[in-house]
């Protein structure tokens, strides 16, 4: 496959770029990456978790399960999932921020990270990242989709519908390919990731074509 991208991604910052249908997307990390899609030629149209766990009838996708707008259209398709085995993509959570983290430490629940009450906490996060993302085409804060959780693994009690926090993380960097069903503007954020031992780590974007 011949690489048309290859961006490193510092840990705790946005990345963005266009994607022309049949493309390839490999999302490479270690941490959490939050990521969306748009629809290139129609601003409107985003990636959107509720029609995706409807469609694929799952709460959890990997390999051969597709992402979908609100508009009940495949945006992408998992073709490989390295994670698969190891953990679950979140697609119950939304994106954490600065005013996340703020509340959570007001609140006396910085605990759910795993690090105990008292941890530093970032002054952004993943929404800002993802706004960073889809600078390029003005997408205003509000209308950010809620993300795929890439290498989020969350426990939910079946029973209670509790979500929890989980620090499975990949031990070591692997990767996730999304190929483009539509032609897309896509952003991913290097989530600071609270949960992982080292809150956070950078990650790798790279898109190819067949």
């Amino acid at each position: 496959m011949k690489i048309i991208v290859d961006d490193f991604v510092p840990a705790n910052t946005g990345w963005g770029h266009s994607m022309e249908e049949g493309q390839i997307l490999r999302i490479r990390a270690k941490t959490i990456v939050d990521f969306a899609c748009i629809n290139l030629h129609n601003l409107n149209e985003r990636f959107d978790q509720a029609r995706t766990k409807v469609y694929n009838m799952k709460i959890w996708i990997s390999t051969g399960d597709q992402l979908f707008s609100k508009l009940n259209n495949p945006m992408m398709t998992i073709i490989e999932d390295q994670f698969s085995g190891q953990g679950y993509h979140d697609l119950q959570y939304g994106s954490c921020s600065g005013p996340r983290y703020a509340r959570a430490k007001e609140e006396g629940r910085l605990n759910q990270y795993h690090h105990g009450d008292d941890i530093p906490i970032p002054d952004h996060g993943c929404w800002e990242n993802l706004i960073d993302g889809f600078s390029e085409w003005q997408i205003p804060p509000e209308l950010i989709p809620s993300p795929l959780n890439i290498f989020q693994h969350v426990n939910i009690d079946v029973k209670s519908g509790q979500i929890n926090h989980s620090p499975n993380r990949p031990i070591d960097p692997i990767y996730v390919d999304l190929q483009a069903e539509m032609d897309l503007a896509v952003a991913a954020s290097a989530c600071p990731d609270l949960a992982a031992p080292e809150f956070g780590q950078p990650i790798q974007a790279t898109i190819f074509e067949r």
